[in-house]
């Protein structure tokens, strides 16, 4: 699946030469799916993103079934990933997630937190506050076991119920998280109404706080078609770690107005084209991706998925037409 070459190699000044995905489809993409994607499929998802080149594969969330069942798997599905020379970090909302993650040798966790106070009550139930407290010791038992702990932070760029998200009111939250032990953050535009002077505008302000661009990632959504530009800012801003989801898989359970992650094949051909590595070999995720749309009974949203797929799909059928000859 390829393109004559394309997309030609073009750098740019001032980006970074490497970037690492932090591949969320298989956890973040299919917990927005309304059918169960059997276990059997989530690992051999998982196992095609591996294969694909992908080192940070998050792999599921230790929630309560009664509020995310498309991950009540948890336990089954972890073992059957034993293995894979890659990373598999998982979510853990609080000690008992933590507990159940610990059991089966997970070896980096995630928390979940919230800008804004309103899709804390949504998400967790909890004022801003009473979630980062309940955080606190699941943090500070994953770190003293050499756990790598990652905060996701959500609505740093918008809320459907508080509209915009005062920068600063981010800030504070990131602050505590890294005060708390997280090792990385990764800024969520959870409903995708992000712009780029705006992202430019909060990593300014994180790194006068002094939180290292390091310890950073971003993770965007494609409601308004700018996770691309959202992105490109970040990277002209240091950031080496972008979140994405395999055929744009995923959304928000919680948040209604959330659409798709951005697409990690989109990702990865812009990438390719400013010159900058990620290790994956584009060929085999679109093929990991067109199999996954095939399991869930419609075509990938993602535009560098369409467009390679048809390709090959054209290529296919000169042959065919030329063996008929």
């Amino acid at each position: 699946m390829s393109v004559r070459g394309l997309p030609m190699t073009v750098p740019a000044p001032g980006l970074p030469t490497r970037v690492r995905i932090h591949e969320v489809g298989a956890r973040d993409g299919l917990q927005n799916e309304r059918a169960t994607v059997p276990t059997a499929v989530k690992a051999e998802f998982v196992h095609r993103l591996a294969g694909a080149g992908l080192t940070t594969i998050e792999a599921t969330s230790f929630v309560h079934p009664k509020w995310v069942p498309q991950l009540a798997d948890a336990e089954e599905l972890f073992p059957m990933l034993a293995g894979l020379p890659v990373e598999l970090p998982v979510l853990v909302p609080n000690e008992r997630g933590l507990d159940r993650a610990l059991a089966l040798g997970a070896r980096r966790v995630a928390v979940f937190a919230s800008a804004t106070e309103a899709f804390a009550k949504a998400n967790l139930n909890r004022t801003v506050d009473e979630a980062l407290a309940m955080f606190h010791p699941v943090v500070e038992r994953a770190k003293a076991g050499g756990v790598h702990v990652r905060g996701y932070l959500s609505m740093c760029f918008g809320d459907p119920w508080e509209g915009a998200v005062p920068v600063p009111q981010v800030v504070r939250v990131c602050r505590a998280l890294v005060d708390m032990g997280c090792d990385e953050l990764s800024l969520g535009d959870t409903i995708g109404v992000a712009t780029p002077g705006h992202v430019e505008e909060l990593l300014t302000a994180l790194d006068e706080e002094g939180i290292p661009v390091g310890a950073l990632g971003v993770h965007f959504h494609d409601t308004y078609g700018q996770a691309l530009a959202n992105t490109l800012a970040a990277l002209r801003h240091d950031v080496t770690t972008v979140d994405a989801s395999a055929g744009g898989l995923g959304g928000c359970p919680f948040a209604r107005s959330a659409t798709g992650n951005l697409a990690t094949e989109d990702l990865v051909w812009m990438l390719t084209g400013l010159g900058i590595d990620t290790g994956v070999d584009l060929g085999r995720l679109v093929a990991t991706s067109v199999w996954m749309a095939g399991r869930l009974g419609r075509p990938s949203p993602s535009r560098t998925v369409r467009a390679l797929s048809h390709e090959d799909a054209q290529g296919q059928e000169g042959r065919e037409a030329h063996k008929e000859q």
